[in-house]
């Protein structure tokens, strides 16, 4: 929500401007015989879920002559830089594809629309609470609102080579039965020969991963004391994924070194190859793996290991209304059908992530064993709201704190315990400025 210069900021302009429609329907018509013209910003960026978000578009504009929305295509790159710009300039879109951390800052700003008096009862019964509860956020005046639909949402799984899983003997866990840390440590020593390693970790980006899976253990990395404030703190419950994980790297030596520092979707060709069993990664990675797998490769999608529980963190994608939309009755007309259980099975399929839609969900296409689906797609439920996502400079923690802090960990070049005081000492005095 920063916009990082002044020449960012100009060309967010110049797109604006180019992009036309903007200003939250001030290029709609006011004449009563033409149709509200309703623009919608979408962020989506793979092949099928372009063409999935575009063909419901058409669908809606042919039923609904009086109410015509322009697709505008958007970027995860920039969106919020261009939000940020358009909302003071007054030409935001009137429907906004973000994900739930964003939405904090602007509504509380003011800048998007309370939908919680205008949800219709059967999509706000579709979705369950908790993912609900990633789009509720304080309204700058001292009360709670609902900033956008969450339609979807990312879990964690393991995506492994059959023939080595196979190989190892291990017992195979399912979504009822998932392994225990304990078991999957053991099946990544088991599956861990030669050259050839149990799993790997890419940890480039190391802090959403651990944080989401430190719900396992019940960690939080965050509390909010009885004045308000809240505070980070990285007890037994927060060390236990950390530890495991780097017991894994240097003490099992089961976890192969070179993947460390790696993006997510790096590790895929060594994976190919064989070098590791295991990747522990986001649900999208299916995809990735479906397209560039060599033929004859096989591969299954397991779920993550449980700890005292199997919860993770979530986040989620969101459509909001811009508060200054000229039409938002319209908007959240549709809204609702663009995430109604039908489409949200679609635009998840082609996005390959996990719809909110309880109706969506059952979809067939959702519970296939092909590609994962089935694994997938269950995971779902042990989906909570994320610690992290309602910390007031979370961001600035993530980045200047905790992600080079958890790298010098996972690289084995400080201590559980350096890390902990980092992470506490160093986060304390960031979320401080944000509380005074």
């Amino acid at each position: 929500m920063r916009i990082t210069s002044a020449l960012a900021a100009a060309a967010v302009l110049t797109l604006a401007a180019a992009c036309g429609g903007g200003g939250g329907g001030s290029e709609s018509s006011s004449s009563p015989n033409e149709p509200v013209k309703i623009d919608f910003l979408s962020l989506a960026w793979q092949k099928e879920s372009v063409a999935a978000n575009k063909q419901l578009v058409d669908e809606w504009n042919k039923a609904n002559p009086g109410i015509q929305v322009t697709y505008v295509q958007g970027s995860w790159d920039n969106v919020n830089d261009q939000l940020v710009t358009q909302f003071a300039g007054g030409t935001a879109p009137d429907v906004i594809h973000n994900d739930s951390p964003a939405l904090s800052g602007f509504a509380s700003d003011g800048y998007l629309l309370d939908l919680k008096d205008k949800l219709p009862a059967d999509l706000k019964s579709d979705i369950p609470q908790p993912a609900w509860d990633t789009v509720t956020f304080g309204d700058g005046k001292g009360g709670q609102g609902v900033y956008g639909v969450p339609f979807l949402q990312e879990s964690q799984v393991i995506i492994a080579n059959k023939k080595l899983l196979d190989e190892s003997g291990v017992r195979i866990p399912t979504a009822n039965e998932p392994w225990t840390w304990d078991e999957f440590s053991e099946a990544a020593k088991k599956m861990t020969k030669g050259e050839s390693y149990g799993v790997a970790w890419a940890m480039k980006s190391p802090v959403n991963k651990t944080l989401n899976l430190a719900l396992n253990f019940g960690g939080t990395f965050f509390q909010t004391g009885a004045d308000g404030k809240t505070t980070v703190k990285v007890g037994q419950e927060e060390r236990e994924v950390l530890q495991r994980i780097h017991d894994q790297l240097h003490k099992d030596k089961s976890a192969d070194p070179d993947a460390l520092g790696q993006g997510t979707a790096d590790p895929l060709p060594a994976f190919y190859k064989g070098k590791f069993a295991m990747l522990p990664a986001g649900v999208y990675l299916r995809q990735q793996v479906v397209e560039q797998a060599p033929d004859g490769f096989e591969w299954v999608t397991l779920p993550a290991p449980k700890g005292t529980s199997a919860e993770q963190g979530a986040v989620s994608q969101t459509l909001s209304i811009a508060q200054e939309s000229e039409h938002p009755d319209e908007a959240m007309k549709f809204i609702s059908f663009f995430l109604n259980g039908t489409n949200q099975a679609k635009l998840a399929k082609g996005d390959w992530l996990l719809p909110t839609s309880q109706k969506a969900a059952a979809d067939p296409a959702m519970t296939t064993e092909e590609n994962g689906w089935d694994v997938a797609t269950a995971s779902a439920k042990n989906l909570v709201v994320a610690p992290f996502l309602k910390v007031n400079g979370f961001d600035e923690w993530k980045s200047k704190v905790a992600t080079p802090a958890l790298q010098e960990y996972f690289a084995n070049k400080i201590t559980i315990d350096q890390v902990a005081a980092k992470l506490v000492e160093d986060g304390n005095k960031v979320l401080e400025r944000y509380q005074r």
